[in-house]
């Protein structure tokens, strides 16, 4: 009686067996993408169109280098390339701006060229160096009418390393160089170099000594150099940095370190005058500026007899230590007026003008 039930059992799940993997057939067919239709013809499955920015067009770069026998590379953030080859890049679009190394704009280099075609736009560069290492940009421009704006979400970057084992720093027109240290804002060494497996290190001459790169106080990213984040008075002094690859290791330009604490701002002017009253003697009118080392200054005066008298002006500047160490620049603008006559007399205004605003101040000559 027991054998009859195995037998039984068996048969009951063998049956539900079959169903089952029947149903799961049927299933797998149900969801292919190809169907028959009645007639033996197979059905077309159509699939969503994407548009640009799922396909990926805004979200790629736009910019390719052209490679041999009509291959093309996408760029990434940056790549390496050997110095003297030449290279062609591409930026896809009918309508493109390019940026590239500022000083083959300065000197007008005649090894780089820009064409627009009405696909892309094509920037060749022959028998690059070291020196053409830096970052090359294109984008898209957008014109309404005679408005054009450059298009955000079509903007491609890449940084270039020409290596060259002979010029592991981007060469400097500089052969000595100053940089400002302000407490408000982090400085750059601009020690860049041409070859990313470069190691580099950063050293003061006096006394000498190797500076500690903790990659918080002072970090160094090999597009800009060093970056010192809380510069201080104890940073002054001479740099400079020391590259290593395989072969002998190569020292970059010199950079003088000086602190600055002059406040931002339209220029602080004074005005002094040799004499403030005299007649038939020569005299001196004096407009000084304390600021910023690197911020240019213009000088502009108005004075009695202005277009009828001659008179001479002077302008001048130096650097001076103030302070705890403190480098400030002094800037002048020396007026010269011989033999007072009376249409001299009255009142003579400085103007003083930077890239933060204006100051005027005034003083007055009078007869005895």
């Amino acid at each position: 009686m027991k054998l009859c039930w195995v037998f039984l059992s068996l048969a009951i799940f063998w049956v539900e067996l079959q169903n089952g993997a029947c149903q799961q057939v049927k299933r797998r067919k149900e969801a292919g993408e190809n169907r028959i239709r009645p007639g033996g013809k197979r059905a077309n499955v159509r699939h969503p169109k994407l548009n640009e920015k799922d396909a990926g067009g805004r979200g790629q770069s736009i910019l390719t280098q052209v490679l041999d026998k009509g291959r093309f590379l996408r760029l990434g953030e940056s790549m390496s390339l050997t110095a003297g080859k030449n290279i062609e890049l591409r930026c896809k679009g009918s309508n493109i701006g390019w940026s590239y190394p500022t000083y083959l704009d300065t000197f007008n280099d005649s090894r780089l060229s820009l064409k627009q075609s009405d696909k892309y736009s094509q920037l060749i560069l022959t028998s690059p160096s070291a020196a053409d290492t830096g970052a090359y940009s294109c984008w898209v421009i957008l014109c309404d009418g005679s408005e054009c704006l450059k298009d955000p979400d079509r903007t491609s970057s890449a940084y270039i390393y020409f290596t060259d084992k002979d010029e592991l720093f981007v060469p400097s027109a500089i052969h000595f160089e100053i940089i400002y240290l302000r407490p408000d804002r982090p400085a750059v060494i601009p020690c860049r170099v041409s070859s990313q497996l470069a190691k580099v290190s950063l050293h003061k001459e006096v006394p000498p000594e190797e500076m500690e790169v903790d990659g918080m106080l002072v970090s160094y990213d090999p597009t800009k150099g060093f970056i010192l984040q809380n510069p201080s008075p104890e940073h002054q002094g001479v740099f400079y940095c020391k590259a290593v690859t395989k072969a002998t290791p190569q020292i970059s330009t010199k950079y003088q370190l000086l602190y600055v604490e002059v406040p931002s701002g339209p220029p602080y002017v004074t005005i002094e005058a040799s004499f403030s009253s005299a007649r038939g003697d020569n005299i001196n009118i004096t407009c000084t500026v304390l600021g910023e080392p690197e911020v240019d200054l213009s000088f502009t005066w108005t004075y009695p007899g202005q277009d009828l008298r001659p008179v001479s002006v002077n302008d001048s500047w130096r650097l001076i230590n103030r302070g705890m160490g403190h480098t400030t620049r002094i800037s002048q603008s020396v007026m010269a007026v011989d033999d007072l006559e009376t249409i001299d007399f009255g009142r003579y205004i400085c103007r003083a003008k930077n890239k933060h605003g204006e100051t005027a101040v005034a003083t007055s000559i009078n007869s005895y």
